[in-house]
Order: C-alpha cells, then sequence, then structure tokens
C-alpha cells in the first residue's frame, strides 16, 4: 500500500492538517494516511504543549468517519524527543511492504536539510512539499513530490491566540474539536491547560 505519513504536534488539529492530508491523499493516489502526533517534538524542547492525551483525542475526533485516515501513537508510546527518522525505521522494519510519503508543510520542507539524518529519511520516504495556495517553498537540493493545496491561513498558534482571548474559532477546526476544546477549557487563561 501507498500511506502518507502525516507528523506533527497538532496542538490542536484544524482545518489546514485535514485538508492537507486529504489532497495529498488525493493527489497522489495514497491508500491511507497516517496522522502520527509527537510526543516530544524536538524543535519545541522547552515549549509548553497541551497534554498527549488531550491532543490525541483532538485528533481521534477530527478523523472519525474518514476510512483512509488513521493515527499511529509510536511517537507518543516512545520516550524522549519524536525523531522522524526514528520513526520511519520502525515503520520499514514493522511493514517492509508498505511504501512511504512523507508529507511536509512549508516550514518543514524549508528546514527539512536541518533535521536529524535527512538523507535516510529520504531514502525511506518519498518526500512530499504541499504548497498552501501561493506560499514560496525555497530551492531545495532534493527531489519532492509536489503537492498544491487551497491556501488557509491557519495556524496552532492562532487558534490558541483565538481561545485564550475567547474569540470564536468556528470553521477553523471540526465542529466535534471545537466543542471539545470548548468543555476542557483549553488554551484559556482560566483553564487549567495552557498552550504556548
Amino acid at each position: 500500500m501507498k500511506i502518507g505519513i502525516y507528523g506533527g504536534t497538532f496542538d490542536p488539529v484544524h482545518l489546514a492538517h485535514l485538508v492537507l492530508a486529504e489532497q495529498c491523499r488525493d493527489q497522489l493516489k495514497l491508500d491511507e494516511v497516517w496522522f502520527i502526533p509527537a510526543a516530544t517534538p524536538p524543535h519545541k524542547v522547552g515549549v509548553t504543549i497541551a497534554p498527549a492525551k488531550q491532543r490525541l483525542e483532538m485528533l481521534e475526533l477530527a478523523l472519525s468517519g474518514h476510512p483512509s485516515f488513521r493515527i499511529c501513537k509510536r511517537e507518543l508510546e516512545r520516550s524522549g524527543p519524536s525523531y522522524t527518522v526514528d520513526t520511519l525505521r520502525d515503520l520499514h522494519t514493522e511493514f517492509p511492504e508498505h511504501e512511504w510519503f512523507l508529507l511536509l508543510g512549508g516550514d518543514s520542507v524549508n528546514d527539512f536539510s536541518k533535521w536529524r539524518a535527512p538523507d535516510e529519511i529520504a531514502a525511506l520516504a518519498k518526500l512530499v512539499a504541499v504548497n498552501r495556495g501561493s506560499q514560496p517553498l525555497e530551492p531545495n537540493e532534493r527531489e519532492f513530490l509536489h503537492v498544491q493545496m487551497p491556501a488557509l491561513d491557519i495556524s496552532g498558534s492562532n487558534l490558541r491566540a483565538r481561545l485564550q482571548s475567547h474569540q470564536s474559532i468556528r470553521y477553523l477546526v471540526p465542529r466535534a474539536v471545537e466543542e471539545y476544546l470548548r468543555q476542557n477549557k483549553l488554551y484559556q487563561t482560566d483553564g487549567q491547560q495552557q498552550g504556548s
């Protein structure tokens, strides 16, 4: 099978994440897209993020009903920082029959050369650069497959800021995630949990 791997903090998961995954599934004819929530993102060490349990619950709500979307919990179950190369090594060992596609948004494409073992990652999976609307991607020496998606200016940091200031996030996240955030008071200044 052709499997797309989509890693991230998903803090919180939002519609741009889902559109990116669906456009990759459709344009690359992927059989499935596996969302891999990071436990401890290496680039966010020391930064407060929502607990893994709550990020996972929101992801489960967001992906419910899509037959080709799955959650892979392997990074949540592994101790230490969540490095993509470690995850891909594990997946290759466990599922040698699959063909892997690593889905990367613009920021990740531009930073890819700074990741741990980028050459090995490129050997373990086809690299997919997703261009959000007219967002430019910097030239890169590596070969990327290219996927175009509609321009959606939605980010986790913007959503967290909106929630902290009690602004609406309707139509920026799936309705079930919006309700979860409201009920759990995630990221709100008067709630128990704070996002960064």
